[in-house]
């Protein structure tokens, strides 16, 4: 197929972590590159995703006793919400490896480890300092800056908007794109990378389209996140997978100087993870902060809003870069007691006495009779707590509880939160091997990896899988696609496969 065009490239579209996972493995794998990002700069979405990746087995859980497994993680994600066990599979049987990969070729810090909703155990993995997703796509992302400026292997091209893709008969040669008011070509494979449809409010865009009703919502999203490779894929016969599936996320962060701006900063579910409780307008809870997103958004919409999602000392303190960085941007308010917390409320202080009392209460007795308590329990079991339990996903998990004697003098940091259109679970379908298919069958040289991709979710993403997709599909589609330029035998092979990525760049 190879010898038909001059496929001596792969072409990446998009510049957030799927596609800087793609780059890189292509060069890993001894192949060339070109990296197209319609912004002026790369980084995407995935420089904001703000609790972890998820691995399963990985070094850093060994080295804390942390007994969990591919099979663990394949059966939370099935119950998270995905329907296709095969990409499930691959997703989760990867994603040891592969956040190894991060720590051990892009020397990145990723020890920390957090139990986010919908997980049976502690997986999310982040480092110390910064968001993750900021850390680990700014690390691909120099890491294919300097094999572009130190080798012919990689090029990257910023403003430069795709917009057609190039066939020879049935299969995707290259693309066409735009920029500075010209239109270029590149040949070779193409990997889509470039993000969902979570900014495309146009009248006759892809969420007006599957999901008028969320329109009136805010975003997390990037203006760039408009699924051009979903437009792109669809005008050549490429199936679509769960496009109505979209994720609304519980806890977009409100700016109280600018509560109605339509794109919002995103609170990371590593802040409940790590034990913040979510409040309603009267000071009560009324969810299970570890259940699903789609979940707790559900929840909140049968509730008094403003919402706050409220850190003690203890669960502040073990996220502590997050909730200064919150508070800095204005939207995380630092109080030095809960009686002041109370006040500012406007809620008698008895009241998160009494919840937070509830709360250290339904701990204990989950410490000393885990499967006792009378209400059904997320994911399994039974739970202690009535707050959640009523709504038939009882908490199971607690972390840095404390009880309602101290809440009077406890600082917290707050913060009010609003659901958010987050995540497009939807998007091309595609393969074990990330190429894109049509009803009669593959696609040659197109693939996707990341929010462009569908399927590999289902009808919920749980958290700490977006950066674990982009990583994992990133690099099985990178592998595929530097593969197929490589031809029958590696024919057409350019370049000598590198021992390390690193050793290109020194």
């Amino acid at each position: 197929m190879a010898a038909v065009f001059p496929a001596n490239q792969v072409i990446v579209v998009g510049g957030g972590l799927g596609g800087m996972s793609a780059a890189n493995q292509v060069v890993e794998c001894g192949g060339k590159t070109v990296l197209l990002d319609k912004s002026s700069f790369c980084g995407g979405n995935s420089t904001k995703a703000t609790s972890g990746i998820n691995g399963a087995g990985t070094k850093t859980q060994k080295n804390k006793g942390i007994p969990d497994n591919a099979e663990i993680f394949i059966a939370d994600t099935l119950k998270g919400g995905a329907k296709k066990p095969e990409l499930a599979k691959v997703l989760c049987a990867n994603s040891a490896a592969d956040v190894d990969w991060l720590v051990e070729k892009f020397d990145l810090d990723l020890s920390l480890v957090a139990r986010l909703g919908g997980h049976s155990q502690p997986r999310t993995h982040r480092g110390a300092e910064r968001f993750p997703g900021m850390t680990i796509t700014y690390a691909l992302i120099q890491m294919l800056e300097k094999v572009a400026e130190k080798t012919d292997r990689a090029r990257i091209i910023t403003k430069a908007e795709v917009f057609k893709l190039i066939l020879n008969g049935k299969a995707v040669v290259g693309c066409e794109y735009r920029k500075a008011g010209a239109v270029h070509k590149e040949l070779g494979p193409v990997i889509f990378a470039s993000g969902g449809f979570g900014a495309d409010f146009g009248s006759d865009s892809l969420l007006a389209q599957y999901r008028p009703d969320l329109l009136h919502l805010p975003t997390t999203n990037g203006e760039h996140c408009t699924g051009d490779a979903i437009k792109m894929g669809e005008a050549i016969g490429a199936t679509t997978t769960d496009l109505e599936w979209v994720q609304v996320h519980p806890t977009g962060l409100v700016k109280p100087d600018d509560p109605d701006a339509k794109v919002k900063f995103l609170a990371a579910e590593a802040l409940r993870g790590v034990g913040g409780l979510v409040l309603d307008a009267n000071g009560k809870r009324f969810a299970n902060e570890l259940g699903r997103r789609d979940y707790v958004t559900g929840e909140m919409w049968k509730s008094k809003p403003p919402f706050r999602l409220c850190l003690n000392k203890a669960a502040a303190d073990e996220i502590i870069w997050h909730a200064k960085h919150y508070t800095g941007r204005g939207v995380m308010k630092f109080y030095e007691s809960g009686a002041a917390l109370a006040k500012d409320m406007g809620v008698p202080l008895q009241t998160l006495v009494d919840t937070h009392q509830a709360h250290y209460d339904a701990a204990k007795k989950t410490e000393k009779d885990p499967d006792g308590g009378k209400w059904p329990a997320y994911p399994s079991g039974k739970s202690w707590d009535e707050a959640s339990g009523k709504t038939g996903s009882g908490k199971k998990f607690y972390h840095n509880v404390i009880d309602g004697s101290k809440v009077a003098t406890e600082p917290f940091y707050v913060a009010i939160i609003t659901p958010v259109i987050h995540y497009c679970m939807g998007g091309l379908e595609c393969t074990v091997l990330g190429e894109c298919i049509t009803k009669a069958g593959v696609i040659p040289g197109l693939y996707v990896a990341g929010e462009a991709a569908g399927g590999i979710h289902g009808n919920n993403r749980l958290g700490g899988n977006s950066l674990l997709d982009c990583v994992v599909f990133g690099r099985v589609s990178g592998k595929a696609a530097v593969k197929y330029t490589f031809g029958a035998g590696d024919k057409f092979r350019l370049c000598p496969t590198p021992l390390e990525l690193k050793e290109l760049v020194k």
